[in-house]
């Protein structure tokens, strides 16, 4: 009787082993993530991005190894082309800030072009309409999230040969609010899957609803954006002057034009306060928008 219970024990335990080690090889693994600005969000963190507008690849790796989390390479504002990004990206491979493009709309020959030339981050300008970030999320996402083609281009030299199987988990996609019917539609937009960061542009936002920064009315816009993006889960974006504001984990940092005249001031030992040009006060060197 013993026996016959012992084995009857040894049945049970090798079929629980043999089910479980089936259900591991069916499950499939975590996709390895190499994006470590989204993976610093993931955990709670802040970063910060330098905006870079210039072509000089050398300027872009003395940006990409100074501390910042990622790049913000500006295509919108900027004669930057996309062969010039894939120089500067392929010249700085394993710099530590990850390179974000902002493209100039959602358009799917620019973000094709931009992931194929490596960037873990598509930023979409002036967003007003839900369509439109349902087409970056579309265009920026391999199939079966997205329609994205598998063509050519240097991202996998950038990132891996996984890179295929490892693109959706590490493609990031912004969405920018520049205006009051932006803000209309904030909620949709952040419960949109796919994206994964809502920017409230600051500059942007006074410029289209006439309002300047602590209007009332102005500041409701803001908190509406925030309330939005963080009660669906994603995170919120502002420019660097906004780093204290609760809720904010994203940022666009400091061009390189502000960068270098800092550094000069540092290095000449001037006031940090000192202007420019004569005449014309300092920026804030945050958001270029």
């Amino acid at each position: 009787m013993m026996s016959a219970e012992k084995g009857s024990l040894m049945k049970k335990i090798l079929f629980a082993f043999l089910l479980a080690a089936c259900l591991h090889a069916q499950t499939p693994a975590r996709a390895r993530i190499y994006n470590t600005a989204k993976q610093k969000l993931m955990e709670g963190k802040q970063i910060v991005g330098g905006t870079v507008s210039t072509t000089d690849p050398n300027i872009f790796c003395a940006m990409a190894n100074a501390g910042f989390d990622f790049l913000w390479i500006e295509m919108q504002h900027s004669p930057i082309t996309h062969q010039d990004v894939a120089v500067m990206i392929r010249h700085c491979k394993g710099a530590q800030a990850i390179p974000f493009v902002r493209v100039p709309d959602a358009t799917e020959s620019d973000i094709q072009k931009a992931t194929d030339n490596g960037a873990l981050g598509i930023i979409i300008p002036m967003v007003e309409s839900l369509e439109k970030m349902k087409n970056a999320v579309k265009f920026a996402k391999f199939p079966p999230i997205g329609a994205r083609s598998q063509g050519g281009g240097q991202h996998g030299t950038i990132w891996g040969s996984d890179y295929r199987a490892t693109a959706n988990e590490n493609v990031m996609v912004i969405a920018m609010i520049e205006s009051p019917a932006g803000v209309e539609i904030a909620d949709q937009l952040a419960a949109l899957p796919g994206v994964d960061v809502v920017f409230a542009a600051s500059t942007d936002l006074s410029s289209f609803s006439g309002l300047r920064q602590g209007d009332p009315k102005y500041e409701a816009m803001v908190k509406r954006i925030q309330d939005s993006t963080l009660k669906a889960g994603k995170k919120v974006g502002g420019p660097l002057a906004w780093k204290e504001r609760a809720g904010f984990t994203f940022f666009q940092g400091p061009g390189e034009s502000s960068l270098i005249r800092g550094g000069a001031r540092v290095a000449l030992g001037s006031p940090a306060t000192s202007g420019g040009r004569r005449g014309v006060a300092p920026t804030e060197g945050s958001e270029k928008r």
